[in-house]
């Protein structure tokens, strides 16, 4: 993923031009605005343009149209040379008009819907009362008051019945939570009988007059609810059908506004004197001369500009590989773009990244069936979906039948490649995990100090590519701290009867002349590297931070070594995980268990894999060589892409 070099440019000339500027710019599609302002002097005259811009109203209501419609709207730059017409103008707000009316519509249909719904939900409860409500209603001395109150203040109406006996409860249904029925109380009575009513929670609702009986009520409530949802999938069918009507048009009309609108935005990037604007952005260097061409003899003037990267860090634009090496490498970028853009400070990590995530991903979940299964399914994901992890899934499901194969599992089945190996001339497979636990476990701690070592001398690379030959030799990550960490694991090794190439008392005396170093190594940075101000105003303050920190270095050695035991820890968790499958299976091995438990742990363990690996990638090799804080190129153009329905805008 190497970084491409970026040119900054100034275009100017007269104001008039600047909308042709504009469109050249967005057809030439490699030019990312920058404020003008940052660039250009207030002193010379120029001044942002204060102009509103009266298309971006426009086209926040489409969008919202859009969205409200299931419309799908596809954008094509070769339509919107051209300004939006008085009569295509019209025409839109002739569309928007129908809509609507038809949305408004809607919004009285669906609430009258929402009002039958919940009426056939009420009185469904008072099925089994068969009065006829108009009866009810006509009662001269008598009032009824259909309703429900919470269950618990149910169990309270033989105590209020002592108190005020001037009313008649008919329980009528319950669920969960509500107790459903009708009370009747004398009419001169009925204002004490509401207000201990109300203090039961009750909440009463009205009947229709003239209704019948509650299932002629439920009847009719159904009938309605019919024919308004009829009513709903015309009006639903008569408005897709202006839109589809006039899908072509809005395409058309969309396009215009959207490109009349991103010229507005290159406008706010610019400055002016009244006579002159002035524009400033990035561009490739290797596009830089096809700039230049594009805009001889249209009176536009194209310069170089000159900028300091610490100040005005450029924007970053991507190689991309060729290949094999675009098939293989490529798609570790998203994992990349993840953790951060990378600035021109940082060296190219894609290859890096491809090759150690692959393995240790193969490691942990080594089995040659899931491995498979992963591969294919990640080749679909990508093939139908285009998901960009699809293409990573694939490598990593190869490496997962590789380290399988060398494990000699398949599906859980360990001694399924047997014949194989005895064939290859194998007494067995080469390593048998669940016999081999001290061996798995120390073989990741080598593969975690290795790791280590390679991230720290990327970092030293790192910082020579960049002349800070300082931070190269006596940083905690740089020459200084690989000598320390080395030593201190050759310590460890050989207080566990290990393998020790260097003396133990040499290991010691590099530990304590590293952490002298490593302790004033502010100092030694800034005066190889000619940091401004980098001796200490306080040398008490100084020694006391720094020798915390000096702390914290030796336990980061410490933790982020053993934090690749989770690499020994997932292989033997695989293995733990299938023999579990096959101990439920029994001995008869049932099919069905065997399958849901493959399925399982390929779907588990191969996230919780995948997520382990990728913090290993972040966390105890990216943080130490890789700063991620640079800003990515996004050029001031667009390819043909779609919005509404159940697509995304795409740039």
């Amino acid at each position: 993923m190497s970084v491409q070099k970026m040119q900054l440019v100034t275009l100017s000339g007269d104001n008039s031009s600047l909308h042709k500027t504009a469109k050249m710019l967005y057809k030439f599609g490699h030019f990312q605005p920058e404020s003008a302002e940052k660039h250009i002097s207030s002193s010379l005259g120029f001044i942002p343009y204060a102009d509103e811009n009266p298309y971006a109203p426009m086209l926040e209501k489409m969008h919202s149209q859009i969205s409200g419609s299931g419309l799908t709207v596809t954008f094509n730059p070769d339509a919107a040379d051209f300004a939006l017409t008085e009569e295509e103008s019209n025409r839109l707000n002739e569309l928007y008009l129908k809509s609507e009316e038809i949305s408004d519509k809607k919004k009285a249909l669906i609430s009258q819907k929402t009002a039958c719904e919940e009426g056939i939900t009420k009185f469904s409860h008072f099925k089994e009362l068969e009065l006829n409500l108009d009866d009810i209603t006509a009662l001269k001395y008598v009032t009824v008051r259909f309703g429900h109150m919470p269950r618990e203040s149910a169990n309270r109406l033989p105590e209020l019945f002592n108190k005020c006996p001037y009313f008649y409860f008919v329980p009528c249904s319950a669920d969960k939570t509500d107790f459903w029925g009708v009370y009747f109380a004398p009419k001169n009575h009925i204002d004490e009988v509401d207000g201990l009513f109300a203090m039961l929670l009750f909440e009463p609702f009205e009947i229709p007059s003239a209704a019948g009986t509650v299932q002629n009520i439920i009847g009719e409530l159904q009938n309605s609810l019919n024919i308004i949802e009829e009513q709903l999938n015309e009006a639903e069918a008569e408005k897709e059908n202006i839109w589809n009507n006039g899908s072509q048009f809005y395409d058309t009309v969309y396009s215009k506004v959207y490109f009349m609108n991103r010229l507005e935005e290159l406008k706010a990037y610019s400055v002016h004197n009244g006579h002159y604007f002035m524009l400033v952005g990035w561009v490739p260097q290797n596009e830089f001369n096809d700039l230049s061409d594009l805009f001889n003899d249209s009176g536009i003037s194209v310069e170089k500009g000159d900028t300091d990267p610490e100040s005005t860090p450029p924007p970053v634009k991507s190689k991309e590989h060729k290949g094999l090496l675009k098939l293989i490498v490529d798609p570790y970028r998203f994992f990349i773009d993840m953790y951060g853009t990378p600035s021109y400070k940082d060296i190219d990590v894609t290859a890096f990244v491809a090759v150690t995530y692959t393995v240790l991903f193969g490691v942990m979940f080594g089995d040659m069936g899931h491995g498979f299964v992963l591969s294919i399914a990640g080749f679909l994901m990508y093939k139908l979906k285009k998901m960009e992890l699809g293409r990573i899934l694939i490598p990593c499901g190869i490496s997962s039948m590789v380290f399988g194969f060398i494990f000699g599992s398949v599906f859980g089945f360990e001694d399924l490649l047997d014949p194989v190996y005895k064939a290859m001339g194998l007494s067995g497979k080469p390593v048998s995990v669940m016999d081999s636990v001290n061996t798995v476990l120390l073989v990741t701690l080598v593969i975690g100090i290795s790791l280590t070592t390679l991230s720290m001398l990327l970092n030293v690379y790192g910082c020579i590519k960049n002349r800070r030959f300082g931070e190269a030799i006596f940083s905690n990550n740089g020459l200084t701290g690989i000598a320390v960490y080395l030593c201190g694991a050759n310590l460890a090794s050989s207080f566990m009867g290990g393998f020790s190439p260097i003396p133990s008392k040499l290991a010691f005396v590099i530990i304590g002349v590293g952490a002298v170093l490593l302790l004033i190594k502010e100092i030694l940075i800034g005066a190889i590297d000619r940091h401004k101000d980098f001796l200490p105003e306080s040398w008490t303050d100084f020694i006391l931070q720094n020798f915390f920190e000096l702390i914290e270095y030796v336990l980061s050695y410490l933790s982020n070594t053993l934090s690749f035991l989770r690499i020994g820890a997932y292989v033997l968790v695989h293995a733990g995980m299938m023999l579990a499958v096959f101990a439920l299976a029994g001995e008869s091995k049932n099919a069905a268990i065997l399958i849901f438990g493959n399925i399982f742990v390929i779907a588990v363990e191969g996230l919780l894999t995948a997520i382990q690996v990728l913090r290993l990638e972040f966390y105890e090799m990216f943080s130490r060589f890789y700063g991620g804080d640079g800003k990515p190129f996004i050029p001031f153009t667009d390819k043909k892409f779609s919005i509404g329905g159940n697509k995304n805008e795409k740039h």
